[in-house]
């Protein structure tokens, strides 16, 4: 399993990348605002610089699928590690899939976005799309377990041999990531604010003192044996 991480921040994704822990990140525009970028495009080279050869999402910011194809372009063009995310409808209920089928066609990588159902994502894979984000905390709101999603999604994805991998977000809690995890997500991208609370534990913490405690006892007392036995010399 991989993780991304869900931010802009380059402060926080430097700091986890020396960490070891991070494969990529997603971004999308309420991310990046948030997170001090007002130009898409010179937030989005910065970030595709810091992440290396890793993939970076960058979501479309229309409902007009033909502005859609044009950013999507625009955007594959900025560094070779950008994926676009497509949403697999817009805000109308209109389907994006030709959308994603001619980028995919183009050879640009897309991350079907905003995802909450089987049936969405077993249409999105059709269509050729990289990534196939689901969002856990969404399909929650919605009543449902995403873990059951998740799992049959990855289950007729391995079936088919298709080549999309899932990608889990929306994570609004640690357990959110570790059901999304044993579920079968090949990603899941985490909000940094996170990625502390799953490192950290308290009792490992208490574990460790003793461990120090031990040693630096354990070492007085090999320092008190060497000057009693230089004594007797």
């Amino acid at each position: 399993m991989q993780i991304f991480v869900d931010s802009a921040d380059v402060t926080q994704i430097q700091f986890w990348l020396k960490q070891g822990v991070v494969d990529g990140v997603t971004t999308n525009p309420s991310i990046m605002f948030k997170d001090g970028v007002n130009d898409l495009r010179a937030g989005a080279l910065r970030l595709a610089k810091v992440v290396g050869d890793r993939p970076l999402s960058v979501e479309v910011t229309s409902n007009e699928q033909e502005i859609m194809l044009d950013q999507a372009r625009e955007f594959a063009t900025w560094a070779p590690n950008i994926v676009v995310k497509i949403p697999i409808i817009n805000e109308r209920g209109e389907s994006c899939l030709e959308v994603i089928h001619a980028l995919t066609k183009d050879g640009i990588s897309i991350n079907a976005t905003a995802i909450l159902s089987f049936n969405q994502a077993i249409l999105a894979a059709k269509t050729g799309a990289t990534y196939i984000s689901i969002f856990a905390g969404r399909v929650a709101d919605e009543g449902n377990d995403p873990a059951v999603v998740i799992r049959n999604v990855r289950r007729w994805l391995d079936d088919w041999s298709l080549r999309a991998r899932i990608i889990v977000g929306s994570i609004r809690t640690v357990m959110d990531i570790q059901s999304a995890a044993l579920a079968g997500a090949h990603i899941i991208t985490i909000p940094p604010q996170f990625l502390p609370k799953m490192v950290d534990h308290r009792y490992t913490r208490e574990t460790v003192r003793q461990f120090v405690q031990d040693a630096e006892r354990t070492h007085e007392e090999i320092l008190r044996a060497q000057a009693v036995a230089s004594s007797r010399k």
